[in-house]
This record gives C-alpha cells, structure tokens and sequence, in this order.
C-alpha cells in the first residue's frame, strides 16, 4: 500500500510498528516526531523513519494514518492539537494507549471534525526501552485491542489492520469500558500487587538485613513488573482509577479471607486454596502473549570458575542467538550457581536450550 504514516512517539513501540509497516508496506512513506530529539535522530540513522518531522503539525496534515505512541496524558493534549489541524478527510488516527476510556472520550473532537479516530492497545513489551530496542517481531502473535466507538465504518477499522498487518498481532475489536476493565484486572491490578510488596519487604528490610540478599532470586522475578516507569503508572491508575478501586475492595476481601483461615490453623481450606489457584494458573495458554510482557527464562546450573559466563554467551553467539538480559542467583551455598538467561521469544529460548546442551559438557540442568 501506498501512503504516508505519520508516528508520533518514537520509542519502543512506536519504532517498532514502524518497522512493522515499513516491512509490510515497503512504499508507503513513514514519518515520525518525538519530543526527544536524540531518539528522532536514532529513528532516522538506523532506519525506523524515513523523514523526521519538525513538530506535530508538520507531519500530520498528509498524513494518511497518525499513531500516537506517546504516554496517555501526552496523547490527550495530541488529539486536542490534531482536530485544530486541516487533516486529509480520510485519515485515520489511532494510539497505543493502556487505558482507553478517557483517551476515547477525548477523541469526540476529532469526530466532531470529520475525522476516524480509533483506539488501539498493542499488548506487547520488552525489557529495554527507546528506538534502539524496537522489533518487527515484537507484536508477534500478541494481542492486538482495537476500540472503536459505533460511528466508525468497519471499513476504516479494516483499513487500520491492513496497515497493522506487519506485526502479525491477533486483532480483537471491544468497547472503551471492557478494554480498560480487562487491562484492570490482568496487568494494572497485578503491577499494583507487585509494587505493594515491594513496598512491604523494603519496610521490613529496615530491620532484616538479610531480606536484600535473599530477595535477589525468585523474589525478583514475581515482582519485576515492579520496575515498569512510575510516571507511566501513574497515569494509567489515573485514566482507570475506578475500575482499579473495584478491584482492590475485592482483594482486601479476598485477603481477608485467607486472613481468617490461617487464624482458624484449617489446613484444608489453606491446602484448597493453593491447589484451585495452581489449577486456573496452570491453565492458562502457556505460548500466547498476554497483557504483561512475557519473560523467556532459561535456568542453567553451571560451575563456579572464571570465564563460565563468557563460555556459556559464546556458545549463543555461535549459533546467532539474541539475549536480552542475563544475571546470577545468589542465594546457591554449593559450589554450582545459577545462570538466568532472558530471551525475546520462546523459540530462541528453545534453541538456547538444545544450543547449550549440544556445547556444554557439565550444563546437564537446565530448566525454564
């Protein structure tokens, strides 16, 4: 397809639906703005952009589809900005937001003037930020919420798509109000739990010195969501505070619960209810990607000697595979340790595996 795409928010997700595009429609024109201009500058030398945009202004008005991938409060002052604006008549405008609401209730000025606008949430993520972290890949087979309100033609919604067809994510059409309960329950809610212990252990560390260095493990990875941007979060309890104190009256309730049981010592109920959480959880599709971006952890046992690290990251190199973050556990008292190996997708996880166990003579334990 032919056209100009004009995206404004260069970082990881408005780079990579750039790429996105840009692989699928090789002659339409990508444009793009961002308020940081080293990240504008990046997008251009490395390819992500075609032209850079002085300002807003510049780049929407040929536009033929605008993505603002920009921060929920930022996109609101955008879509004010683009209705003042002479767009072309058909052009779709469409965001990135995690709330939808708010962001969809702030487009009537756009409809007001004529123009299509549609919500979209890609649910996809990374552990990196920025330009310099964007992929084709990363929507692979995430989904992909699009909330437009009932004025819209569906032929404009399958327009969109056809753009979006690049990132080969699954599309699913919902309303404002059951995207932001949705996205409520299964990554707002959770990300809250996750900063709430947090917030709990530092407290207690105040008098347990040992709570850091245990913490270091599997502590960690149950509450790594924890370390998402404060300023993003804010915001998106903000947008979706009222769904978000719903859920969290339920779960007082639900602490309370167990609360009362671990009072009466009935080993049943407490057996119960560890047993129907591992039933739901276990469940659940394990290969999908969901709203929380998912973490494909290799563990490998290997020996405690110099250059192990080294050895163990060359054998990937070798065989061409990407990693995107590794550390060590260190709460191990024998002389093996435990290398944690993160990569971006479960079938470079898989080749890891057989990669490393067709090179390595000791690591014989390896586990996800």
């Amino acid at each position: 397809m032919n056209g100009r795409i004009f995206i404004v928010g260069l970082g990881l997700i408005g780079g990579s639906l750039a790429l996105c595009i840009k692989k699928e429609h090789p002659t339409a024109s990508i444009f793009g703005f961002d308020i940081n201009s080293e990240q504008v500058r990046l997008a251009k030398m490395l390819g992500v952009i075609d032209e850079i945009a002085e300002n807003i202004s510049d780049g929407a008005i040929s536009a033929d589809l605008i993505i603002i991938a920009a921060p929920v409060k930022e996109t609101q002052s955008i879509i004010q900005l683009l209705a003042n604006l002479p767009l072309k008549k058909n052009v779709i405008v469409t965001d990135t937001g995690s709330t939808k609401r708010t962001i969809v209730n702030s487009a009537n000025c756009l409809k007001e003037q004529g123009f299509t606008f549609i919500g979209g949430h890609p649910m996809a993520g990374s552990h990196k930020s920025g330009v310099t972290a964007a992929k084709e890949i990363l929507f692979e087979n995430a989904f992909y919420l699009l909330t437009p309100e009932n004025h819209v033609e569906n032929a404009q919604v399958e327009l969109l798509k056809t753009w979006l067809k690049g990132t080969h994510a699954k599309f699913l059409t919902i309303l404002p109000e059951t995207h932001d309960y949705l996205t409520g329950i299964v990554s707002h809610f959770p990300h809250i739990i996750a900063a709430s212990i947090v917030r709990q252990t530092e407290k207690l560390a105040g008098t347990e010195t040992l709570i850091p260095r245990l913490a270091a493990g599997g502590f960690r990875d149950i509450t790594r969501i924890a370390s998402s941007s404060p300023e993003m979060w804010k915001d998106i309890l903000l947008h979706n505070r009222e769904n978000l104190v719903e859920l969290l009256t339920e779960w007082q309730d639900e602490m309370n619960w167990v609360k009362g049981i671990l009072e009466n010592g009935n080993a049943d109920d407490i057996y119960q209810y560890f047993q129907q959480a591992k039933q739901f959880r276990d469940g659940l599709p394990a290969k999908e990607k969901g709203a929380i971006p998912a973490f494909y952890d290799l563990f490998v046992d290997v020996p405690d000697y110099p250059g192990v690290i080294s050895e163990i990251t060359g054998y990937l190199a070798k065989e061409q595979i990407s990693i995107t973050n590794i550390r060590i556990l260190e709460t191990r008292e024998d002389i093996n340790g435990v290398l944690v190996i993160s990569f971006q997708t479960e079938e470079d996880r898989q080749r890891a595996e057989k990669c490393i166990l067709t090179y390595s003579s000791y690591a014989t334990s390896i586990g996800t």
